[in-house]
């Protein structure tokens, strides 16, 4: 039986990624703060689900309650880091950015790093990391937003670089959404909205083929390439 624990799964992509893998076979260990929603999940999926209430702001706790439902599952096979949030912040709110980089910085370093020491003990595994189309360049709108996922992606890269150092069978993914119908979703000239449905299919097939990185949808790849080559010029009239 393979497992899978997805850390941010009370709703959106990471709720869809839940039913995804318990319709593969999977069993899953599901984490989020709303742990009301997590049991109502939970109560839908046809395989062994494992809850478990988890603030990621709260680090020294949320590793501890990964440790704690990593031994009740005995023998995880991926962990997937979706805990995030973002505000569209053109004042600079400080709260708003206090807890932006409180979620995506500090709280997905403590799980990813903790994560990766589970598997490099392990000898295998596969650590995921749900971070954005938006880590590539930085918008006045939501600074802190940008910023830390572009932290998420340099960090996995960094640990996709340990793995192959270590020469241990543990694959690191950096997935990449543009925009998903989630509260995330936020501002006008929204485009190529997919459903967190699609999103989550798109992710289980990234994961089963061990990718290094993937653009959800897969069309986002198109304004990848188109940001990392705009001239500074033309990407500040956006």
């Amino acid at each position: 039986m393979k497992r899978v624990i997805i850390c941010g799964a009370s709703s959106g992509i990471g709720k869809e990624l839940a039913i995804v893998f318990a319709s593969h076979g999977y069993e899953v260990g599901i984490t989020s703060r709303r742990i009301e929603l997590l049991n109502a999940l939970a109560s839908t999926l046809p395989t062994e689900t494992y809850v478990r209430k988890m603030d990621v702001c709260d680090t020294d706790s949320a590793m501890q309650i990964l440790t704690e439902l990593l031994k009740e599952m005995v023998d995880v096979d991926i962990i997937i880091l979706n805990s995030g949030t973002g505000h569209l912040n053109p004042t600079l709110n400080w709260m708003q950015e206090k807890e932006t980089i409180y979620t995506n910085v500090l709280g997905f370093t403590a799980l990813a790093g903790h994560s990766m020491n589970y598997f490099t003990g392990r000898k295998a595994g596969h650590l995921v990391g749900i971070s954005s189309i938006a880590s590539i360049r930085g918008i006045d709108s939501c600074p802190a937003y940008n910023a830390s996922k572009a932290f998420m992606s340099n960090y996995l890269e960094g640990l996709w670089v340990k793995a192959l150092k270590l020469k241990l069978a543990i694959t690191v993914t950096d997935i990449q959404p543009g925009f998903v119908d989630t509260a995330m979703a936020q501002g006008d000239g929204l485009f190529w909205v997919a459903s967190p449905q699609k999103a989550a299919n798109q992710i289980f097939k990234a994961i089963q083929q061990k990718k290094k990185k993937a653009y959800i949808t897969k069309r986002w790849a198109i304004i990848a390439w188109l940001l990392k080559i705009l001239p500074s010029f033309l990407y500040n009239k956006i």
